[in-house]
């Protein structure tokens, strides 16, 4: 007797399951119809393209290092700082070349207080030499007289030379003299040239994006200290694979995506570095950026370079509907709105591509419409 009262409540279960799955449709089709827009799905040409990767970067950047070894003794900046051109931004320690170029100067000076005793030297052996011409003159008349004897002409000849030997050496030393001055205002540039050297100062004005410098530290020639980088000027460098060359000319106009920034912009191939990457097969295109509000090296970017176009079916984004992982549409046939899933390939600001679920020609409702529900009644629109 147990076993017909089981399967009468089964039954009953069954049945009451079934009468409610069936009666949201009815319901649904004796509700009032919802006034809707629809538009005739349609094959469009949709633009192929290859999306490369990259990184934006400064166009303009400046790693700043010492010339000289030296302890650093002020720094005038931080990270995030933005500077002038020609600001000083780094003060080393400049003792021991303050030292070589007082050295320098001590050196000039002495050698130009010894001028005017040079000077008096040519005067006082030109006195000389003109004396011993003199007497050397009127000696050789005499000789030509016969009034004096030959000893007495060849002393008088070697007085003049001695006289002559004199002035000589003495506008000699003068010449060395101009000689050690030149040489010494050389020094003295070169140590002025070397002391400068511990004054860093901004190449351009920018940002300062990096810092490895702090007062007291030993400074290195060539070790960076810091980095500098002029602000509005950016490029993406993009990683382009090798079988891609053929599609990137520079000056080609490409669409930019800054992810972090939200930001879609047109920018410009500006250099295409012909070396390739021996590990990842890809070389390096740069493109320059427009001016773009908070726009930092650093940021990741996408780039789509066009590739032609080829058919597809294509429909307004504002007419799908998503629901977790599913995407789906209302169709309407014959006054009646149907609920249908499709798949989403490659995305536009205006158009999604259709890769399955609809047909071309078919009526779909755009934009979606609020609380329409599967198998309700809709009124088409103009």
């Amino acid at each position: 007797m147990r076993l017909p009262i089981v399967f009468i409540l089964a039954t009953a279960v069954v049945s009451v399951g079934c009468g409610g799955s069936q009666s949201h449709p009815k319901a649904a089709a004796d509700a009032p119809p919802v006034a809707v827009h629809t538009i005739a799905v349609q094959t469009q040409d949709w633009p192929d393209s290859y999306e490369a990767t990259g990184t934006v970067r400064a166009r303009t950047s400046a790693v700043m290092a010492s010339k000289v070894m030296a302890y650093v003794h002020r720094v005038a900046v931080d990270v995030g700082d933005r500077v002038k051109e020609d600001q000083e931004l780094i003060t080393l320690d400049a003792q021991d070349l303050d030292a070589n170029l007082r050295r320098a100067e001590a050196g000039e000076s002495e050698i130009r207080s010894s001028i005017p005793e040079a000077d008096n030297a040519i005067a006082g052996a030109k006195a000389n030499l003109d004396l011993a011409q003199s007497t050397f003159k009127r000696m050789d008349e005499l000789a030509a007289k016969k009034s004096i004897s030959s000893q007495e002409l060849d002393e008088a000849s070697a007085r003049l030379k001695g006289a002559q030997a004199a002035y000589d050496m003495a506008r000699a030393r003068r010449t060395q003299l101009e000689s050690k001055m030149a040489q010494s205002a050389q020094e003295i540039r070169a140590a002025g040239i070397m002391r400068d050297y511990t004054r860093l100062t901004a190449p351009f004005s920018g940002v300062v994006t990096a810092k490895s410098v702090e007062p007291g530290t030993l400074a290195a020639p060539g070790a960076p200290l810091l980095t500098i980088e002029r602000e509005g000027t950016y490029r993406l460098e993009a990683s382009v694979d090798e079988s891609m060359l053929p599609l990137v000319k520079s000056g080609q106009a490409v669409d930019v995506t800054l992810d972090a920034l939200n930001q879609h912009c047109t920018a410009r191939v500006a250099e295409i570095v012909p070396a390739v990457d021996s590990a990842s097969r890809a070389y390096i295109v740069k493109i320059d950026l427009p001016a773009l509000a908070n726009l930092r090296s650093g940021l990741f970017g996408r780039a789509l370079f066009p590739q032609g176009a080829h058919k597809v079916v294509a429909i307004p984004a504002v007419a799908v509907i998503a629901r977790g992982q599913l995407q789906s549409v209302f169709v309407v046939e014959g006054g009646i709105a149907h609920n249908r899933i499709v798949t989403i390939g490659k995305r536009r600001p205006d158009a999604l591509e259709v890769l399955s679920g609809l047909t071309e020609g078919e009526a779909i409702v755009t934009p979606a419409a609020a609380g329409l529900a599967d198998g309700a009644r809709v009124e088409v629109r103009q």
